[in-house]
């Protein structure tokens, strides 16, 4: 069994609370939009490290990570990336990459909205963690974390940082 804490769009923030989270996990996965270096390597000190560059990323991010990352977590196939959209309205160059691997599990960010659904269509879930930074337009800063445990994706939970607050 694997514990998971997903995470999307910090855009350069990072702060205790959100450190206790990684503390608990065994990896974190980040959906892009990761911002500064340094919030990669605070988190790599405390867990194993996954992640895809998003738009607002510059060389640093995307020399070390993919636009698209594509692995097995115990036996979970999962689809990572930034920018991909949701059931019913994926972009196209994400839909056919989604319908050629045929992933268990589809990770996305960029939207900065929280959205956990199933795709009956392509037999998946699709999961967007919204923004745990306090950049954008959304009020609450949001973290999934969930369990896989060999086929099992299991004890998802939402978590809310708090609101996003003034950037001054």
């Amino acid at each position: 069994m694997v514990k998971i804490l997903l995470l999307s769009d910090t855009h350069s923030y990072l702060d205790d609370n959100m450190l206790n989270y990684v503390r608990q996990a065994d990896e974190v996965w980040h959906a892009g939009d990761v911002g500064d270096v340094n919030v990669v390597k605070r988190i790599k000190k405390l867990a194993s490290f996954r992640a895809v560059y998003g738009n607002i990323d510059g060389q640093p991010i995307r020399n070390r990570y993919p636009l698209t990352h594509k692995f097995m977590i115990e036996d979970v196939k999962v689809f990572m990336t930034h920018i991909g959209g949701y059931p019913g309205k994926y972009i196209p160059r994400v839909k056919k990459k989604l319908i050629d691997y045929a992933p268990d599990l589809f990770i996305t960010g960029h939207s900065h909205i929280l959205k956990v659904m199933y795709d009956k269509k392509l037999n998946l879930l699709h999961i967007n963690p919204g923004a745990a930074g306090k950049e954008g337009f959304h009020q609450m800063r949001t973290m999934v974390r969930f369990e896989i445990d060999q086929k099992e994706i299991k004890n998802l939970e939402i978590i809310e940082l708090g609101e996003r607050g003034l950037i001054v």
